[in-house]
């Protein structure tokens, strides 16, 4: 099992990098929702929530080898269409997490430089950047399908090359192991929080700098750091 060093190294950030899905946007249940619901469709083996919940934030083809094994090439578009239709059905009434709008705007105030790297699609991310009005907020996004998914570290290399910052300067918050790793094998700090996909558990088994139960106690670890 990990072992965080002792003690943790402060240090100012430029560069905050979230995870969208379960640290952002308030969409886990929804998206493990869709993902059984897919497999009822095609009446595939379902998982369990914490088998579909786990492999939220990887890259879809990376997702769909791990939780449902069974799925053979030629089903995949068809369980793709169907997982598309279970989430888009339940994509209107999702909602950041409370704090969220908040904690951006406080970030920005400090002149704090913004990012995000997703598991989601490119489509997938407009869509919701656009419903939430969070668009402006970001000086560059990254998507699973535009590079390598998490745990590669190729988001959060190309985030901090086109913004010419070094990996000392960068935190990534996430609330998957996925991310966590991603961050490691960036050479950045990782951030994890609790309240999203990855039990406590679960994200003390990565690299990390802390480990945290809100959107306020995020805001309070980072203003701390800036």
């Amino acid at each position: 099992m990990y072992q965080p060093e002792s003690p943790v190294v402060v240090q100012p950030y430029r560069l905050v990098v979230f995870d969208w899905d379960g640290t952002l946007m308030n969409s886990t249940a929804d998206i493990a929702y869709a993902i059984q619901a897919a497999c009822r469709d095609l009446e595939l083996p379902v998982p369990d929530t914490a088998a579909a919940s786990w492999v939220i934030g990887l890259s879809l083809e990376r997702a769909l080898y791990s939780v449902v094994p069974d799925l053979t090439e030629s089903q995949r578009p068809l369980f793709i269409d169907r997982y598309r239709y279970h989430f888009l059905r339940r994509d209107p009434h999702l909602e950041l997490f409370d704090g969220v709008k908040n904690l951006l705007d406080t970030l920005r105030e400090r002149s704090l430089t913004l990012a995000v790297a997703t598991g989601k699609s490119r489509v997938g991310l407009d869509r919701t950047l656009v419903a939430t009005g969070l668009k402006d907020y970001f000086a560059i996004t990254r998507c699973a399908d535009e590079t390598f998914g998490k745990p590669h570290p190729a988001m959060l290399q190309e985030i901090m090359q086109h913004l010419y910052i070094e990996p000392h300067e960068v935190v990534m918050v996430g609330d998957t192991s996925h991310d966590l790793d991603m961050a490691a094998n960036a050479g950045v700090h990782g951030l994890g929080v609790s309240y999203g996909a990855h039990t406590v558990e679960h994200l003390k088994k990565s690299p990390h700098q802390d480990i945290l139960h809100s959107v306020a106690a995020v805001k309070s670890w980072l203003l701390e750091r800036v």
